[in-house]
């Protein structure tokens, strides 16, 4: 059947003559003498956080579905003729019920039929089936969700279950305000960035039909130091001292962060054919930013001390073999405050302190800020100068435990 057609820049056109109709159905041309049928969703407009400015903007709400039907470009026989009737009847049919669906949601609800879905046990399901090396901070952000509606009265009648429509930008803002409440800075961003993701794949795949995280931020100043950063002397303590049934793969491997920066995620990876020992060099992609930055790759030069550090495979040809052995996170952060505490060292150490705590230190000994980017793996010195700031503050903290000067 002849339509109108108003081809776009994208190669698609509106078939929807009701400029009313929400959805409104439309087709995509394809390379192969096919046309795909799809519908376009308008929400309004919300308040989301410009990327290049980072104020807030007015945007257009949009989804589109793809319907998975086709049609003939150019019908030749009766039979495709036909087929594309069928088609495009059906499509119609879908988009009616659709849009019947989206005028009975107040909230904006998926598009799946089955709509007694428990987001909890979504979330749940979708951390089951999660394989990247951010699982951790995932689960805490469920973890984290179930807090905030088990201690905030207006939610609690949630804490067992929770449909996708009831969650909506009121709730997601009290959350953020919750786990502010809860951790400090980048902490409660990290986490709020991951139950983002959770609530993306589910709008992505139909079981949320408006993603309620749309203009709700958490900010923070990425360019404040917040972890602690042992010193050169507080470093040598911590060498010297050791303990019954600690775990000398833990113990090496600290070091090796303490001289080369990296983060658990990478040192745990390294094998022996990331070494090259003729050059006295450390070759490694970090796990954070490999295939999503071209500056993942990262050379290290080192010296004899940390070359006895890393020591030689247990044979010649097992290069594959990993230079630091170690047990999960848990058990290797358990450790390492056992270690600290037994150092007789008064901070709050984590394993990414480490990584601080060598930029920060080589800083100091005269290092430039684009070499210790480099070093880092920093795709630029945006995320290296609060490293900077931070040695003006320890300057700060030695002139101030001087004697008090009295005239």
């Amino acid at each position: 059947m002849a339509l109108k057609k108003e081809i776009r820049s994208d190669n698609t056109y509106i078939i929807s003559q009701d400029t009313t109709d929400n959805p409104k159905l439309g087709a995509k041309i394809l390379s192969d003498g096919r046309e795909s049928l799809f519908l376009d969703y308008y929400f309004g407009y919300t308040k989301v956080i410009s990327e290049r400015t980072g104020k807030e903007v007015m945007r257009k709400d949009r989804k589109r579905e793809f319907l998975k039907l086709y049609l003939w470009q150019a019908p030749r026989t009766p039979i495709e003729r036909q087929q594309n009737k069928e088609m495009l009847e059906l499509a119609k049919k879908i988009r009616f019920e659709r849009g019947q669906e989206l005028l009975e949601s107040v909230e904006g609800y998926r598009l799946k039929k089955d709509r007694d879905i428990n987001f909890l046990d979504y979330f749940k399901s979708y951390i089951d089936k999660y394989t990247k090396k951010d699982y951790r901070m995932v689960v805490i952000a469920l973890k984290r969700f179930r807090d905030f509606l088990q201690e905030t009265p207006e939610y609690n009648k949630f804490i067992k279950k929770i449909k996708p429509e009831q969650i909506t930008k009121d709730m997601v803002e009290a959350y953020t305000e919750y786990l502010q409440s809860r951790s400090v800075g980048e902490g409660a961003k990290s986490i709020y960035a991951r139950f983002k993701k959770v609530i993306k794949y589910a709008v992505e795949h139909d079981v949320m039909l408006k993603n309620p995280c749309n203009g709700v931020v958490i900010k923070v100043d990425e360019q404040i130091l917040k972890k602690e950063v042992l010193s050169p002397e507080e470093i040598q303590r911590l060498i010297a001292t050791h303990y019954d049934n600690e775990n000398p793969n833990i113990r090496r491997a600290f070091i090796f962060c303490l001289y080369c920066g990296l983060r658990y995620c990478d040192v745990k990876d390294l094998t022996f054919a990331n070494v090259d020992y003729s050059n006295k060099l450390l070759k490694f992609e970090q796990n954070k930013t490999k295939g999503h930055s071209a500056n993942s790759g990262v050379i290290i030069p080192l010296n004899d001390g940390i070359l006895k550090l890393i020591g030689e495979p247990s044979s010649p040809n097992n290069r594959d073999e990993a230079i630091f052995p170690l047990p999960s996170y848990e058990m290797c952060l358990k450790a390492l405050k056992r270690w600290v505490k037994r150092a007789d060292i008064n901070k709050h150490i984590s394993w990414h302190c480490a990584r601080h705590s060598f930029a920060v230190n080589i800083l100091n000994n005269g290092a430039n800020i684009k070499t210790v980017a480099s070093l880092l793996g920093h795709s630029g010195l945006k995320h290296t100068e609060k490293y900077t700031r931070a040695i003006d503050s320890l300057k700060q903290d030695a002139i101030n435990s001087l004697p008090e000067l009295k005239l």
